[in-house]
């Protein structure tokens, strides 16, 4: 019963930070934002199915959206410690905002083709990874530091509520009214969280003589981040899991499809359904106590998340796909909120944005060699095969990277 009693009482403090002007207001514009998002990326793989796309295609549009975090995002981690981050999150997510307006037009004028979709994919890639670290920072920036890991779970609470909401609109309009719909919903999204941001977002502090000494060095930071081992496994899982688990979402409308012989409105049940896990494991990690050990929680997750991709795998029928959908993203968002909280938390303030930028670089990229890479193999072993490779080699990897990373004594943050 104390435990029970411990759990509701960190619940009631976590959701208590809502009733803040400023991080309540920036929970809704975000989730707004982000059920536009889902709703595209919901419509997006299967307008390319509808338009002649093969599996590669989709993951090439995947690979496209993804792969500029992998030259990009620790720039934009320099951009988001130097700069006025709201100036950055403006502009970028504003060049990001006409790509969905591009895909309407060309819809209407049906005059949309897949190597359109691909190469606007790409731009929105390339402003995420220039924007998105100063946008992953702003939690950190409105609430204390003690409040880090609260604030990121509850953030991801809004995002994997979307991963319901988007989903299940984009069911909706793609049934009544087209995809076009989807991609007009995600453009207007952005409307109130690029005004939110630049309100709620404090002004860049003055330099000290450290973040002087970033100017002439901005990449000097990243070594004072790998150089902690705890903080090199944290990184290792979500890579770990971005290549080998994600890849069971971006194929999720080849399985649905050419597997188990689904529908579109069967497919954006199961993504979701994997939503509805991410805002279980998210509320899940409100919960637990302040002091738990983060990496524990985000290596036993990793490991489970893993194991669902190979039951995905191995079903023989569409029916028992939602539940194993749930518990992957459940696994899911316990693994990265439990490692980026631990990233966050230890990252001294100069450097934040760029800690959240190897954050990004691991998971972002991370999907998108996964999404080639599955891609290829889907392509010479069939969905099912493919998926049961990377299963087994998640598993397998996950196990090797958590056994030495637990290993590791705690480590404490500083905040400067």
């Amino acid at each position: 019963m104390s435990g029970l009693k411990t759990a509701a009482r960190e619940l009631s403090e976590s959701l208590h930070m809502l009733r803040s002007r400023r991080f309540g207001t920036f929970w809704v514009a975000s989730l707004l934002s982000n059920i536009g998002t889902w709703a595209q990326q919901v419509a997006e793989p299967w307008l390319l199915l509808t338009i002649g796309a093969s599996p590669f295609l989709i993951g090439l549009d995947s690979f496209a959206l993804n792969a500029p975090v992998l030259a990009l995002t620790v720039i934009g981690g320099v951009l988001a410690d130097r700069l006025d981050r709201r100036r950055v999150i403006a502009i970028f997510q504003s060049i990001q905002m006409l790509c969905p307006t591009i895909i309407v037009v060309l819809l209407l004028g049906h005059a949309v083709s897949p190597f359109a979709v691909i190469a606007l994919s790409f731009v929105v890639g390339i402003t995420d990874a220039l924007s998105m670290p100063s946008f992953q920072s702003i939690v950190p920036s409105i609430v204390s530091h003690d409040q880090i890991a609260r604030g990121l779970a509850l953030n991801s609470t809004q995002f994997n509520l979307s991963r319901i909401l988007g989903p299940a609109i984009a069911g909706v309009l793609m049934a009544s009214v087209g995809a076009v719909a989807c991609f007009a919903l995600n453009a207007l999204s952005y409307i109130p969280f690029i005004g939110i941001a630049l309100w709620i977002l404090p002004p860049r502090p003055a330099p000290t003589a450290e973040s002087e000494t970033d100017q002439r060095h901005p990449l000097a930071g990243l070594g004072d981040i790998l150089s902690s081992p705890i903080l090199r496994g944290a990184l290792l899982t979500v890579l770990t899991t971005s290549l080998l688990s994600a890849p069971l979402v971006t194929f999720a409308p080849v399985l649905v499809k050419e597997a188990l012989r689904g529908d579109s409105s069967q497919y954006s049940a199961a993504v979701a359904a994997f939503g509805g896990g991410g805002l279980l494991g998210a509320l899940a990690l409100l919960a637990v106590p302040m002091g738990s050990d983060r990496r524990r929680w985000s290596s036993h997750a990793a490991v489970g998340y893993g194991l669902t991709v190979v039951l995905a795998a191995a079903l023989p029928s569409y029916r028992p796909l939602p539940v194993v959908m749930v518990a992957a993203g459940t696994a899911m968002a316990v693994t990265n909120i439990s490692a980026n909280s631990l990233l966050q938390a230890a990252a001294e303030r100069r450097l934040l944005g760029r800690s959240v930028s190897l954050y990004m670089l691991v998971m972002r990229g991370g999907l998108s060699l996964g999404a080639v890479l599955t891609g290829l193999a889907v392509h010479l072993l069939g969905i099912r095969l493919a998926l049961f490779v990377d299963g087994v080699a998640a598993v397998a990897l996950q196990l090797v990277i958590g056994r030495s990373w637990l290993r590791l004594a705690p480590v404490t943050g500083r905040a400067r």
